[in-house]
């Protein structure tokens, strides 16, 4: 047919490498990630954030002493750093809160950590209604590692009152701190009596998607053991140790060794999968999917009521 190109076989429009162009765009940016951590005071927070990403952000940090902390309010401390792995660059931004639930005051003590998720939103939202929105910074609060004490039988109310105020403003996940201070069978009743209060009290935590019916059978099997192990019990550790001709991170006591990376001891490797080799950008698509959506539809339903309000007031007066 006259004036119709007829495509050989053997040639291809080109937009099957779009994937391509997409991955060498976004590696070039680079990626943001927030990381939210909080809990009382000597859960090993700092401990925790130190061994995930093999840095030492918190070198110096010491324990405030029990009638300092009991008068101390929350802070909120903002620590950023950009790594790089196999030329794919990370800003990793550690929001820690050093400070809370340790004043008498509880309600004093929630303010500051809801405060400050608000403002990273209203922020966003500020820079995705300007000019200049395509060098927009992602400041989000993408995950809480919300850590639950090992002693007691579960969630505080303290925590449960603090959960159920961020749950629909962040993708919480709950951790089971030093649980090297509790033995195999204790761990396992601490993560279901967590779980039943989590569900108990409507607390809505971090959901792991439905893996695709085309994955292998291996990626569902590990999905499935990261979803079974919430509240991740974990222990962390920056001191190495030998065990076996072989040097470990991990924590000396008089009955043995517990070995940080060593998924029979704990659930650090499987906490650390999940966050940043699996998870990283399924958290990062809820909250702007979600969270931020959320936030967003609250902000504009306001505006416009207080814009009618304005407007019916402004009648009034005429």
């Amino acid at each position: 047919m006259n004036g119709m190109y007829v495509q050989d076989e053997e040639e291809y429009i080109g937009f099957a490498t779009l994937p391509e162009q997409v991955h060498r765009k976004a590696v070039k940016r680079g990626f943001d990630f927030t990381l939210m951590v909080l809990g009382e005071s000597g859960l090993g927070k700092s401990t925790l954030i130190n061994s995930l990403f093999l840095t030492e952000l918190y070198k110096d940090r010491q324990l405030n002493n029990v009638e300092d902390r009991i008068h101390k309010t929350t802070q909120i401390e903002k620590k950023q750093l950009e790594i790089e792995e196999r030329g794919v660059r990370l800003r990793l931004t550690i929001v820690d809160t050093p400070g809370f639930n340790d004043s008498v005051n509880g309600e004093e003590s929630n303010k500051p950590i809801i405060n400050y998720i608000d403002s990273q939103f209203d922020q966003y939202f500020k820079d995705e209604s300007g000019l200049n929105r395509k060098n927009i910074q992602d400041n989000r609060v993408h995950c809480c590692l919300y850590f639950v004490s090992p002693f007691g039988h579960g969630l505080k109310p303290v925590d449960v009152d603090m959960m159920k105020k961020i749950h629909q403003k962040v993708n919480i996940v709950p951790l089971l701190a030093k649980s090297d201070m509790l033995t195999p069978s204790e761990v396992k009743k601490k993560k279901a009596k967590i779980l039943q209060e989590i569900e108990q009290h409507d607390i809505q935590i971090y959901e792991f998607p439905e893996c695709d019916s085309d994955e292998d059978e291996e990626f569902k099997k590990q999905d499935q053991e990261l979803k079974l192990a919430v509240p991740f019990a974990i222990v962390g550790a920056n001191t190495v140790v030998e065990v076996n001709g072989k040097r470990l991170r991990g924590r000396v006591y008089p009955w043995g060794i517990v070995e940080v990376d060593n998924p029979n001891h704990c659930d650090f490797i499987r906490l650390r999968q999940m966050l940043i080799s699996t998870h990283m950008q399924d958290l990062k698509d809820v909250t702007a999917d979600v969270h931020y959506e959320n936030y967003r539809a609250t902000y504009l339903a306001d505006q416009m009521k207080t814009g009618k309000e304005r407007k019916y007031n402004g009648c009034k007066l005429c």
